[in-house]
């Protein structure tokens, strides 16, 4: 698809959703880019502001800002960052219900206006947010995936670059499961130019960077006082939104709806898969030792435990 024939929706214009839309304007991954707020004064401004800056980096997206859902109608990706962000001593879940009442009329919007669109979802609780888009939009579940795994393995890169002094660029990382303190990075799978990292870092160095990845949102917001992380979560979805927009079928890993896959059935949960221009167009299954199936069974066990809150709210 050209660019002239492409819309992008970010809902949502708090610090991810300005940025992803500053991002998508600079890689020019559509002509037309909606910024959707409640506040409409935030997303006019956002818009105007982007679209000055066009002058300056001269990209041709042209950046509209609204609160009418209806100027969001026909486009081809959403990336729905809107909702209450964490706060210290505050954890994914305790923003459950705010942020479910926030998905379900996005996805109101989105099957009435455009019912032909990949989701990325990045409110949380991630995992949980994401199942409740695609039950509330109606979707198939390749087009409606959660933001996840893409960030969580850029902060255990970061760590990985911290230790061995390698380029951030120069190493993969895999982290699985729930979007939350429930993750499983995956250690076995990291490597740095193709070297293990276990054949460059001590086992108790690994398992401390395992585990500030999984504390990885916490320490940011702990950090920054009034707000959580917002360029890393953002440059995460775009890339996820490019990979899909330009059919690259990247190997990405992202929470999809799972259909047997891992021993799941009808779970969202973060795992490796291939993206391209109809969303989630293959899962891949990795072996997992035992350790790693016990934890991946124990982050299931927390995602479930969150849609059975957003079902005794009567939200799902």
């Amino acid at each position: 698809m050209s660019i002239q024939n492409r819309k992008i929706t970010v809902v949502g214009a708090g610090y991810v959703g300005m940025t992803a839309a500053q991002l998508c304007a600079q890689k020019e991954l559509a002509s037309e880019i909606v910024v959707i707020d409640v506040n409409e004064g935030r997303a006019k401004g956002i818009a105007l502001d982007l679209n000055q800056m066009a002058a300056i980096e001269g990209y041709s997206s042209r950046i509209v800002g609204t609160t009418d859902p209806k100027d969001t109608r026909g486009s081809d990706l959403f990336i729905v960052t809107a909702g209450l962000p964490r706060k210290p001593g505050m954890s994914r879940s305790d923003l459950l219900e705010t942020n479910g009442k926030i998905i379900v009329e996005v996805a109101r919007y989105i099957r009435d206006f455009s019912p032909e669109a990949i989701v990325i979802v990045v409110t949380n609780p991630l995992d949980t947010m994401v199942h409740l888009m695609r039950v509330k939009s109606g979707l198939p579940p390749k087009r409606v995936i959660g933001m996840a795994g893409v960030l969580d393995s850029a902060r255990f890169c970061w760590f990985i670059s911290e230790a061995t002094g390698a380029h951030v660029q120069d190493i993969d990382a895999m982290v699985l499961g729930a979007h939350g303190d429930s993750m499983v990075p995956m250690p076995q799978f990291c490597t740095v130019n193709g070297v293990t990292l276990a054949h460059l870092v001590a086992k108790d160095k690994i398992a401390a960077m395992a585990d500030r990845t999984r504390n990885g949102g916490a320490e940011i917001v702990n950090l920054l006082k009034t707000g959580s992380a917002f360029f890393a979560p953002a440059s995460a979805s775009v890339a996820m939104a490019r990979a899909m927009l330009n059919d690259e079928k990247r190997v990405l890993p992202c929470a999809c709806f799972l259909n047997g896959q891992y021993g799941f059935e009808g779970l969202y949960m973060g795992v490796p898969a291939v993206l391209g221009k109809e969303g989630v167009e293959k899962i891949l299954e990795i072996p997992l030792d035992t350790d790693s199936r016990i934890q991946m069974q124990k982050t299931a066990g927390a995602i479930q435990k969150d849609l059975e809150l957003l079902r005794n709210l009567a939200l799902l």
